[in-house]
């Protein structure tokens, strides 16, 4: 989920930055890419993914 809201945020950055504008007086592309980055890096992380227990484990077993 980290890593979509991540992307957006890139994009945005991105757009920004050939836009060459400002939002808000301070906040520029540059802002948004190191954002974009630090989602990514919570992403890395293990933080806002999936959980343990979710896993159900490899379900091509045959059962007899």
């Amino acid at each position: 989920m980290l890593a979509i809201v991540a992307a957006i945020i890139f994009g945005l950055g991105f757009l920004l930055d050939l836009l060459n504008t400002q939002i808000a007086g301070g906040i520029s592309g540059t802002t948004f890419m190191l954002l974009g980055l630090t989602l990514l890096a919570l992403h890395q992380a293990g933080i806002g993914t999936a959980s343990i227990r979710s896993y159900s484990g490899w379900r091509g077993r045959a059962r007899r």
